[in-house]
């Protein structure tokens, strides 16, 4: 070992001291799940969107009150390339959802997805060697949204209603989307192909430049349905009253092996997933978002709050 990282692993193990120190004193509270994962070393990975970074820092964090050294490799640009990194060993487990599992990692379509799809997906992408445990009950689906006074002054309610007014007004009928909305079939090409409409124009941006430009550069936006954003942008999201876009619950993912060696991940991550609404992940995508707090800090104090970690 180098005299570098001798030294970074002495100064490491002070501040896991102090912290612990700290921890036993009036205001902290001990680790229900302390020891569990002592030895353990795993690589976090997320992409690039806030909510998958918060769900990421989220498990970082109990895995490492559990006792597990994590290495941050969060904010990976692109569900292809994530999921590459989860294959390939660079990281061991982020969370995905159902529908980018039944459409883009297994190759289905959005008609044929099956009634219950959580099991469809982790039964399929199980022989491929990647685990799905136990879903959250919220779902984060791909949505189009408009200003509220853009909405309410063109009777704008339904994919419906919106595929009616971009035939008839090509003047109002402009797009901003991520590339990645773009180019799937679950998004934007199989939204207009199932509305039978077109928009006139597709704006692409980063998907964090989206909200603030919906109603400047462009009259529609893709949207995240748990997107604290939308609300604070006065945005109304349009109802997929066709049913386009196929359920998008969330789940940690990971390496089938990385979850036989370390099967207690799964007990740690079980009661912090049912917690986690839609109304709590919007709240903390808020937090972030809008607020502007530091996505592991919002991990680490809900954690807490919740009493699945140590205080």
């Amino acid at each position: 070992m180098s005299r570098k990282s001798i030294l970074s692993t002495l100064i490491g193990a002070t501040a896991v001291a102090t912290l612990m120190l700290s921890g036993c004193g009036d205001s902290g509270g001990e680790s229900p799940n302390a020891g569990l994962l002592d030895g353990a070393e795993l690589t976090a990975g997320s992409k690039e969107f806030t909510e998958s970074v918060v769900l990421s820092q989220i498990t970082s964090k109990a895995l490492e009150d559990a006792g597990a050294s994590i290495e941050d490799q969060t904010g990976i640009s692109g569900s292809a390339t994530v999921r590459e990194a989860l294959e390939s060993d660079e990281v061991d487990f982020y969370w995905d959802y159902t529908g980018t599992g039944w459409v883009n990692i297994l190759g289905h379509t959005t008609k044929d997805a099956p009634k219950d799809l959580f099991k469809a997906v982790s039964e399929a992408d199980g022989k491929n060697g990647i685990a799905w445990l136990e879903p959250a009950p919220f779902e984060n689906t791909y949505r189009i949204a408009v200003k509220n006074d853009f909405a309410e002054k063109n009777g704008l309610k339904t994919m419906s209603d919106a595929a009616k007014f971009i035939g008839a007004h090509k003047d109002q009928a402009k797009v901003c989307a991520a590339s990645e909305f773009i180019n799937r079939d679950d998004g934007l090409p199989g939204l207009e192909k199932a509305y039978g409409f077109k928009f006139a124009d597709v704006v692409e941006l980063d998907l964090n430049l989206i909200y603030p430009q919906v109603g400047e550069k462009c009259q529609f936006g893709e949207v995240f349905s748990t997107d604290a954003r939308i609300k604070a942008n006065d945005m109304t999201v349009l109802e997929d009253d066709k049913d386009f876009f196929v359920q998008y619950q969330g789940a940690m993912t990971m390496r089938q092996e990385t979850l036989d060696e370390y099967p207690e991940i799964a007990k740690i991550m079980a009661p912090i997933s049912k917690k986690l609404t839609n109304e709590v992940v919007m709240e903390l995508n808020g937090r972030v978002d809008t607020e502007g707090e530091m996505p592991e800090d919002v991990a680490q104090e809900w954690l807490e709050e919740q009493g699945f970690i140590g205080g």
